[in-house]
């Protein structure tokens, strides 16, 4: 019978697990964006090429109410200054597309410590009713979008809501085992139930939120009165003043100490050296300088960002508060648009995935969600 998980995988955003370097970029112009135009600020809430985006789950956020408290709470945000860094690639491990190193400025900005938790995450659904897109059915008309044309496609049965799972494969080794060997599609796995049905949050409120998608994230961001950060936005923060560092801690390697990371042999053998099998709870790790917490490991982060591998490439001279670029291109999927991920997870690996640089990069498709993935917010000053 046909392997419906792969067939799913363009719609799920297989590159952001597959942590390849990106294939030689297709270059092409890309226009400037105007400042602030991006997630609830500036003329567009979405950015530019909305149409890349589902109308289905802009019309559920369309109809979220900022609530007044959240959109005044500072608590738990720390304040970034404006500044200027070199953003891109600072060691071998760096791939293409975190080239070339080029200058950028940021204005000031105020930044969530940590990443959003289960607890904060319930009491937005609570305030607002929302329904997650890992909660919902997968709809095939989007499906059609995204793989080739002809394709054999899934029964209405097997569109049923689920996310993916991570499960350590019993044997093999990296090069032996490819994504589809470790990530499980898993009915009814959700933020409330990250593990599958049967697991709950029961003693997980400070666990980063995951299985959120960008559309969820985006959710979250209108009603609390936040947004969420650009691509240069994070790399800015997470490199807290430290142009030259190569993690949020500086250039010491990464370790149990540092980071919540896979530790051991991925993804066969976990020596949970760390203490902490999957997610870890935020503020575990000591902060970077700016007294951001876990912007290395843990879980990946959504920003507001289009991705493009090309993008650096297309700066001229000092970026100033860049937004990311107009389009989305990802050769490795060209039929799927991307937005980018930032920070890595507990399943990231210098021998798979380095993705705790604070440069690298990474992406995945919007309505995407993960047991690996979350998000933070910041707001305009």
């Amino acid at each position: 019978m046909r392997n419906y998980f792969l067939l799913l995988l363009p719609l799920l955003g297989w590159s952001v697990w597959s942590c390849q370097s990106p294939q030689k970029p297709q270059t092409a112009e890309v226009p400037p964006l105007a400042a602030d135009e991006h997630c609830y600020t500036g003329a567009s809430p979405y950015g530019t090429h909305a149409d890349y985006l589902i109308a289905d789950f802009l019309d559920a956020i369309d109809r979220i109410q900022p609530d007044p408290v959240e959109a005044k709470n500072q608590e738990g945000m720390v304040e970034i200054k404006a500044g200027q860094f070199q953003m891109g690639g600072d060691n071998a491990q760096a791939r293409p597309d975190e080239y070339p190193k080029h200058a950028v400025e940021v204005k000031g900005f105020w930044m969530d410590a940590t990443e959003v938790t289960n607890a904060q995450f319930q009491r937005f659904v609570d305030a607002t009713g929302y329904v997650t897109v890992a909660e919902r059915a997968i709809d095939l008309e989007e499906l059609k979008k995204q793989v080739p044309p002809g394709t054999e496609l899934p029964s209405a049965e097997e569109l049923q809501p689920f996310s993916l799972v991570f499960a350590s494969p019993p044997s093999g080794n990296i090069q032996t085992l490819s994504p589809a060997d470790w990530w499980k599609m898993v009915k009814g796995a959700n933020w409330r139930q990250p593990e599958g049905p049967g697991s709950t949050l029961k003693g997980k409120d400070n666990l980063p939120v995951v299985h959120v998608c960008w559309y969820d994230a985006i959710a979250y961001c209108k009603w609390a009165g936040k947004r969420l950060p650009t691509e240069a936005e994070w790399e800015y923060a997470g490199r807290g003043g430290q142009n030259e560092a190569i993690y949020p801690w500086g250039m010491e390697p990464v370790s149990a100490q540092k980071a919540n990371f896979f530790q051991g042999e991925f993804p066969v053998k976990q020596l949970n050296e760390d203490g902490f099998q999957r997610l870890s709870p935020v503020k575990s790790f000591a902060p970077n300088p700016y007294g951001l917490y876990d912007m290395a490991g843990n879980v990946w982060e959504w920003c507001a960002d289009w991705y493009r591998p090309d993008y650096y490439a297309q700066n001229k001279g000092t970026a100033r508060n860049p937004q990311g670029p107009s389009d989305s291109y990802d050769p490795d999927e060209p039929n799927a648009p991307k937005k980018v991920v930032r920070g890595g997870s507990f399943l990231c690996n210098d021998s798979y995935c380095s993705g705790y640089r604070v440069a690298a990069r990474m992406k995945t498709s919007p309505d995407t969600g993960l047991e690996h993935t979350g998000f933070r917010c910041v707001r305009d000053k």
